[in-house]
């Protein structure tokens, strides 16, 4: 569904490219460094229908418990989030996100209830909500229809800002999604993503608006893995304005259909952006795996290549090591025919098979180093089980890696 009829491409746009957005970031001393923005705000003109998927982990932030009781209703009209502290496993944390809640309601004049909140950063320690009280009139002040701040608020390790935004039409009425997230290390989310956060102006229902989000994170979000860890504070909320006037989607079909894809496209862009920066990575990895018997047995697949500390590891070393692909493979948990797979490489340099019915083949050492010394590079695997297809996203394994998260807290 790539050629989307009336569809004009992925942009850079982000959050503020949907019309009738707002957003403002600025730092309010949460962190140390002064230049570092360290809280966000999303604000829509009207109230607006919205959804979240939330992070597995049995341990959960604060911040999330507190949006789940706000969005029992499917409505919201601002996201507030800031970074440098999770807010998770610390003293008074409930206390602390409502505090953070209400400062923005009194400056907003909204209700507490139509924010979503949440924090990420260190877990464990008191959120500093002082700060973030005092900060809120300057917040609200700020904003505008300037994408940056927000996007670079919400980065904790993030090398760089992550943000795509699209139009298409439904119903000869134009419609736009726009996105941004941040996510670098602690990543193998089984939910939904790191943190990102969605807006859109289509006029779709809260419960079709739910389907298509938790739809979309299956393919996206839930298909990066950076260090196998699943962080406590994890989600991806949207929300949707309606002002796009479009014929309202409340039920399954063409339209429905067209805007889940495009969501799509914006998720798939943002992951791989969050799986490019993984702390200390230098490479992303994309594993295509094909011929499996059912979508599921594919990204399990797919993601057990990914996440294997000896594939990113030989990745990084363009090392064509594909035992280690079929090894991770064979502790996935999932059936397939272990006799009949194939294995290649490729990346801008060209494509190479290494591996042919699960044999290894005579290859050129040299052009296969050439192929993994690239900055993306493809794992393909042929299975011989059925016609599904599933792809997964990680990165390599680098010296930066250990020492990002070794001393991450001091």
């Amino acid at each position: 569904m790539d050629n989307l009829e009336c569809w004009s491409g992925l942009a850079s746009g982000g959050i503020t490219a949907v019309p009738g957005f707002k957003v403002s970031g600025v730092h309010c001393g949460i962190r140390k460094n002064r230049d570092k923005r360290d809280l966000a705000l999303i604000l829509a003109d009207k109230q607006c229908n919205a959804a979240a998927v939330y992070t597995t982990n049995k341990v959960k932030g604060a911040p999330l418990i507190l949006t789940m009781e706000h969005l029992k209703n499917g409505k919201a009209r601002a996201i507030l989030c800031n970074s440098g502290n999770a807010n998770t496993c610390a003293p008074n944390g409930l206390s602390a996100a409502e505090k953070m809640v209400n400062a923005v309601a009194n400056e907003l004049k909204i209700e507490p209830a139509d924010i979503i909140v949440n924090s990420t950063g260190v877990i464990g320690v008191q959120l500093p909500i002082e700060n973030i009280v005092a900060g809120v009139p300057e917040l609200v002040k700020a904003l505008s229809r300037d994408n940056t701040p927000a996007a670079e608020a919400i980065m904790t390790t993030d090398t760089f800002s992550k943000s795509w935004a699209a139009e298409f039409e439904l119903g000869g009425k134009t419609v736009t999604i726009g996105g941004i997230a941040k996510g670098s290390g602690m990543i193998n989310p089984n939910m939904a993503t790191m943190l990102s956060f969605l807006a859109t102006d289509c006029d779709i229902s809260s419960e079709m608006l739910q389907k298509a989000l938790s739809q979309s994170v299956k393919i996206s979000y839930n298909q990066v893995s950076v260090d196998g860890d699943t962080s406590t504070n994890d989600m991806t909320a949207i929300l949707a304005s309606g002002t796009a006037e479009n014929p309202t989607i409340d039920s399954a079909g063409e339209d429905y259909d067209k805007f889940l894809h495009v969501l799509n496209l914006i998720n798939l862009r943002l992951a791989k952006d969050i799986a490019r920066d993984g702390e200390g990575a230098t490479k992303l990895l994309i594993c295509k795996m094909n011929g499996a018997e059912s979508y599921e047995s594919a990204a399990l697949l797919a993601k057990s290549v990914i996440s294997s500390s000896l594939v990113k590891a030989a990745m990084f070393g363009s090392d064509a090591n594909w035992g280690r692909i079929l090894c991770a493979m064979g502790y996935s948990g999932v059936h397939f025919d272990n006799a009949r797979v194939d294995v290649g490489f490729s990346s801008n340099t060209g494509e190479i098979l290494v591996c042919k019915q699960s044999t290894g083949l005579s290859f050129d050492e040299e052009e296969a180093k050439k192929i993994l010394g690239e900055k993306e590079i493809t794992i393909d695997v042929s299975l011989c089980d059925g016609d599904f297809s599933a792809e997964a996203y990680g990165c390599d394994l680098t010296y930066d890696y250990v020492r990002i998260n070794g001393d991450y807290r001091t």
